[in-house]
């Protein structure tokens, strides 16, 4: 649905709504005052919809605005009992250390986002100018309840779960699907817009936004920037299609997504999954051209980037550095190594995705299997507080308390508990002397994302010169380090040194914790290296430099695109068109073809006056009445053009004497039903086909829903009933095996919506519009009107001997020509229609003029 009706989208694209001016960081922020309500969806008023003027540009350096759920800043109470707020950097925030890849030399940062303590309204506005002015910090002020139910409600009851591949079968299990709660997603989102929208430069700043909290906020900015230069990174797994398209409104979020510039993922799973969902929820498929994924979303490319997270290595080795750090490593050496005893480490969220309990049965598994290793081998399992709240967590908590009592007493003795749990909050240097010290790091989460444990750990084990003191090892002794990931975490694929297990299968993991011990020395050395080089070189610094260079790459033609927003709500997107390609209205042409008098009008029929979707491919009684009222004009030649078999044609349109037919492609032609068939090329044999329909039948054999068409010159195999993905997959099967085995034949193998097909060399609809000019001319009767419409790739010949025709002596020299395509596409037309209901509207229209000039 559109939002207004426009007969040229460049009138609307042309810079007539003024545009607000937005100035620079130096003035200060006005707080945004935020009510304890719901809003429904979004603000439909247009005119907010922003197309800026290019020409506009600051000449500063680059700006780019990090957007998440949480400031990277520390907050407490000033403790000299007044009011005020102490703020700092919180060194451990991501989107901290992401700054320092990008340079601030080369690129000012400002941070949007909550902060981790409510602030009163009262002292909003003295917060705002505290942490713009000293951190360039924006901070977005949700009112605690709204708040509530955006962040324990919908992200973490109903996102976080479905996105972890949980399914809410029963109301205990998982959050079943709220619309109160979705409506305050879609508020608080709406408010980190407002936010933003105070201190963008829009043609000039990059946005990133980052993870599922804010997933429907491309939508709101693109609304009210059609040009804002936008990327959305996902930290969280993007489950298959089978998961979520069970979301209620997976369609939303889908677009919402796609108004976004890049998307990124950890891993092409992630991405996988993602680009599925496009395909079968949405019907957009993806291409890949010189590596780079890319979506066509209404004249806008949808960039795909699939690039794992990394860690802060200047901050990790800067800690390993501390002397607090080394003597923790001393401490629990003294603890476990001079005790003779091996050290397993998991770090974990106390969540029900982190396959805690399986670890420990897993621990509990080689125990038993391996009585050796009792009182040698101790698992430290350290259990960060879970970020969620609820029923889940707290049987996580209890079945995890109850599992390691019952393993300690099992297998304990005095001075020895195999597994020793640290439920509380660790400072960061002392995880890392864990890392330090540990033999192994268990990463078995059922179901997570990136996870950058493994990460942390690698560079913990490759350590420095001090540390090296305190383990009393020679500095030039490789270093070591063993992991054993589960095959469900983002970072696994990255890792391939590990041993990778499916943290269901306890065997499997109790042996994999026993390879890690016994593993030969220089086989532990050559994977740590192998990991070392991969951790330390994609680090946080090249996953952010990386993930902007695309940003900017998918970014750069922005300025001479035209833009048009459409559609209400979160159905809200933007159709980006090259300057010269324009909407055909109505009023233009008609006043041309009121204004002409030889015209020519060549039309596709499959996706053009019929509609691909449709059950019934054959012509209604309207269309067959509008092509016999253009035919009665002398002056008139009309031509459908069409891929389908003469005999199909003949049938389909028996009243429409005057009508012309090109069949197969135009290899069969016929100007009117009194005339002969002649072919556009010399005969052909067809003795090809006895080597191509075995091969099709093959296929259509493995592939269900597909179907072959066999016609006089050619073959046609469709995929158009059968699942998306498979059917794409055997296509391009299909295509690479009948090139093959074709080779030596005259025929063209071609791919097409939904199609493969087979047809004799030469053969275009681009011959059709050739031969039907030139026999105008020949009558003397060059046309000073064309009108070509189609919608595939064949009729792109069509669109291009139309339009290189133009100078040329087989139209006059003022010809009014009208190439358009159905969509809006790259295409060699100048112009397009949304669908076939408008191409048979602007056909009616053209059917009236045309039936008001004849003579009485």
């Amino acid at each position: 649905m559109v939002s207004r009706s426009y007969s040229n989208l460049l009138e609307l694209a042309s810079g007539e709504a003024p545009s607000p001016s937005f100035g620079r960081m130096s003035r200060r922020i006005p707080r945004i005052m935020t009510v304890a309500g719901i809003m429904s969806d979004l603000d439909d008023d247009g005119s907010e919809s922003v197309c800026s003027d290019p020409s506009s540009s600051s000449a500063q350096k680059d700006r780019i605005i990090i957007v998440a759920n949480q400031l990277p800043i520390r907050v407490q109470r000033k403790n000299d009992g007044s009011k005020g707020w102490l703020f700092s950097w919180d060194e451990n925030s991501l989107l901290l250390q992401l700054k320092d890849g990008l340079g601030d030399d080369e690129l000012e940062v400002i941070y949007v986002g909550c902060l981790k303590e409510e602030i009163h309204p009262n002292e909003q506005d003295e917060v705002s100018q505290i942490l713009l002015e000293t951190f360039k910090c924006v901070p977005t002020f949700v009112p605690p309840d709204l708040f509530t139910k955006f962040y324990h409600g919908f992200c973490k009851q109903q996102l976080w779960p479905l996105f972890h591949y949980m399914l809410p079968l029963s109301p205990d299990l998982g959050g079943r699907f709220n619309r109160s709660l979705w409506q305050a997603y879609v508020s608080v989102n709406k408010i980190f817009a407002d936010r933003i929208m105070e201190v963008i430069n829009p043609e000039d700043d990059f946005v990133w936004v980052h993870d599922y909290h804010l997933m429907v906020l491309p939508t709101f900015l693109r609304k009210r920037f059609n040009r804002v230069k936008l990327g959305f990174f996902l930290h969280s797994p993007f489950p298959s299609s089978e998961i979520y398209k069970t979301l209620p409104i997976r369609e939303e979020i889908l677009r919402a997504l796609l108004n976004s510039d890049l998307i990124g993922f950890h891993t092409f799973d992630y991405a996988r999954h993602f680009l599925s969902c496009c395909s079968r929820m949405l019907g957009i498929s993806y291409e890949s051209k010189r590596g780079y994924i890319g979506l066509e979303y209404y004249g806008r490319t949808v960039s795909i980037k699939i690039l794992p997270v990394g860690i802060h290595m200047g901050q990790l080795q800067q800690v390993l550095s501390l002397p607090e750090t080394q003597a923790k490593v001393s401490e629990l050496v003294q603890q476990f190594n001079h005790q003779g005893r091996t050290l397993l480490l998991g770090v974990d969220d106390m969540d029900i995705f982190k396959g805690i309990s399986l670890k420990l049965l897993a621990m509990e598994q080689l125990l038993l299997q391996h009585p050796e290793k009792q009182g040698k081998v101790v698992l430290v399992q350290i259990a960060n507080p879970a970020r969620g709240k609820g029923k889940d967590v707290k049987e996580v908590q209890e079945e995890t308390y109850s599992t390691v009592k019952r393993i300690n007493e099992a297998f304990g003795r005095p001075g020895y508990e195999p597994i020793i749990l640290i439920d509380k909050p660790l400072k960061f240097f002392e995880r890392i002397a864990y890392y330090v010290v540990a033999e192994c790091c268990l990463v078995t989460a059922v179901r997570d994302g990136m996870n950058l444990i493994p990460y942390e750990y690698i560079i913990s084990r490759q350590g420095n010169e001090k540390l090296d003191k305190v383990l009393k090892l020679d500095s030039s002794t490789p270093k070591k380090s063993m992991l054993v990931v589960s095959e469900f975490i983002g970072c696994s694929p990255s890792l391939s040194g590990a041993i990778r297990v499916n943290p269901w299968n306890i065997d499997v993991v109790a042996d994999a914790m026993d390879s890690a011990l016994v593993m030969p020395e220089p086989e532990k050395q050559l994977r740590h290296e192998k990991h070392y080089r991969y951790v330390s070189t994609h680090d946080v610094g090249y996953w952010a430099r990386s993930f902007l260079q695309d940003l900017e790459r998918t970014c750069k033609d922005h300025v001479r695109r035209r833009c048009w927003g459409i559609g209400f709500g979160l159905s809200f997107r933007v159709v980006a068109l090259d300057p010269n390609f324009r909407k055909l209205s109505m009023e233009h042409i008609v006043s041309a073809y009121k204004r002409t008098t030889t015209r020519a009008i060549l039309l596709d029929y499959d996706g053009t006056l019929m509609p691909q979707s449709a059950i019934d491919k054959k012509p209604s009684a309207k269309t067959i009445e509008i092509i016999k009222t253009l035919c009665r004009d002398k002056n008139n030649m009309v031509f459908i053009v069409s891929a389908r078999s003469r005999t199909t044609l003949d049938d389909w349109f028996p009243t429409c004497e005057k009508l012309g037919i090109a069949a197969e492609h135009g290899y069969f032609l016929r100007t009117s039903q009194d005339e002969e068939w002649e072919t556009c090329v010399p005969p052909v044999e067809c003795c090809w086909k006895e080597i191509a329909e075995p091969v099709m039948q093959l296929y259509t054999e493995t592939t269900d829903g597909s179907v072959i068409e066999d016609k006089e010159t050619s073959m046609v195999w469709s995929y158009e009933d059968a699942d998306p993905d498979f059917g794409s997959c055997q296509a391009k099967e299909l295509l690479d095996h009948l090139e093959s085995v074709l080779a030596n034949e005259p025929v063209t193998v071609r791919s097409g919506q939904n199609i493969v097909e087979v047809k004799p060399q030469g053969v275009s609809k681009g011959l059709v519009a050739k031969r039907l000019l030139s026999a105008m001319q020949e009558k003397g009767m060059s046309p000073d009107f064309v009108l070509c419409i189609g919608d595939d790739r064949s009729d792109e010949d069509m669109f291009e001997v139309i339009m290189s025709s133009m100078s040329g002596p087989s139209m006059a020299p003022t010809a009014e020509v009208f190439a358009c395509t159905v969509g809006r596409k790259p295409s060699k037309a100048k112009y397009y229609l949304d669908d076939t209901t408008e191409i048979v509207r602007l056909m009616q229209g053209l059917a009236s003029v045309a039936e008001q000039m004849l003579p009485l």
